[in-house]
């Protein structure tokens, strides 16, 4: 982005209401053209309704947001223009071919029947669905159904594409399948704001991230810059025994400053290296890495005395996993009530 060049997003202090519930408190973005940008939290914490201002879908009630210069409430048919939306659940007609998909959508954009013939043809190719051009999308896969959403969002390039939950129940495969489709669509210029509560998503596909949680924005950056905001690194245990989870969590909490994080793995943990003097581990001084690795070697220790034994043990960053449950108090994929 050049001095000259608007961001592609720029939000302050964006609010919507419904009712007495503000489920967009004052969100502050700025999104630079050409880059993915993750917009990451659990339901309810208003990723979608920010969407949907952005997209001139709904009207803010507070703050203001451009869209590469352009006010989302003053001027929403020019922003219309330059962007695109795919929403969380694919909006195909079921009981159309996937040609005809793209070909009557591409028709309401105006281009002729030849363009659109041609330009459905191109995208279904690229997205490996030219075999499966000619059923009718109801037997499609959720993969495949998900692929022809995003294509139609591509039948006129968009400057900025929002992608809301893109890979919302797909299989992995389906999902790698879409974030190779959302780095190409970056590699051609396309600016992408992509909402999820994945973590692996936020942390394979966005160059910056900002966690939301109750309509606010509680931390924004870098993968890196939000990994290292919430600790020194993170240790990553996998026991022997499954039954001595409780006790080495106990162990390891007082050694290096957090609560351990019971991971999905019933024999592993993760815990965050905490700044400070730990309770049990001397008194580590120097740099950050050289505390990190001393209350590592500190809690090897302890589960070492205590008999415990360690199939695998790791110091790295904390995973982005950690830095949610630290930012927010509970896990990405907590299910609430939408606003």
């Amino acid at each position: 982005m050049t001095s000259s060049s608007p961001p592609a997003i720029e939000a302050r202090g964006l609010v919507k209401t419904f009712g007495s519930n503000r489920a967009v408190d004052g969100v502050d973005l700025t999104v630079a053209p050409g880059t993915v940008y993750g917009l990451l939290g659990p339901n309810g914490a208003g990723k979608t309704t920010t969407v949907k201002l952005l997209a001139t879908l709904l009207r803010p009630d507070g703050g203001e947001a451009r869209v590469f210069g352009h006010d989302v409430a003053a001027e929403p048919d020019t922003v219309r223009g330059l962007i695109s939306l795919t929403g969380q659940y694919a909006s195909v007609d079921e009981d159309l071919t996937g040609t005809e998909n793209l070909v009557l959508l591409s028709r309401l954009l105006g281009h002729s029947k030849a363009r659109a013939r041609s330009r459905a043809a191109d995208l279904l190719d690229a997205f490996g669905l030219a075999e499966a051009a000619g059923r009718q999308a109801k037997g499609y896969s959720g993969g495949m159904r998900r692929r022809l959403d995003i294509a139609a969002s591509l039948l006129s390039t968009p400057r900025l594409l929002f992608l809301d939950e893109p890979t919302t129940g797909l299989d992995p495969r389906s999902r790698n399948q879409v974030w190779d489709i959302v780095r190409a669509v970056v590699a051609q210029g396309t600016t992408v704001l992509l909402t999820t509560q994945y973590l692996d998503e936020a942390d394979q596909l966005a160059s910056r991230i900002a966690v939301i949680d109750r309509g606010r924005v509680v931390a924004e950056g870098t993968k890196g810059d939000l990994k290292a905001s919430v600790g020194l690194g993170s240790v990553h245990v996998r026991l022997r025994d499954a039954a001595r989870r409780e006790e080495a969590a106990a162990l390891l909490a007082p050694v290096l400053g957090s609560d351990p994080h019971r991971e999905n793995d019933p024999v592993a943990l993760s815990v965050r290296i905490e700044p400070g003097e730990p309770g049990s581990a001397g008194s580590a001084t120097g740099t950050a890495t050289a505390v990190a690795a001393d209350r590592s070697a500190a809690a090897l220790r302890a589960l070492a005395d205590a008999g415990i034994v360690v199939d695998t043990f790791s110091l790295g960053q904390p995973s982005l996993d950690e830095v949610f449950l630290v930012l927010t108090d509970r896990p990405a994929t907590t299910e609430e009530s939408a606003a």
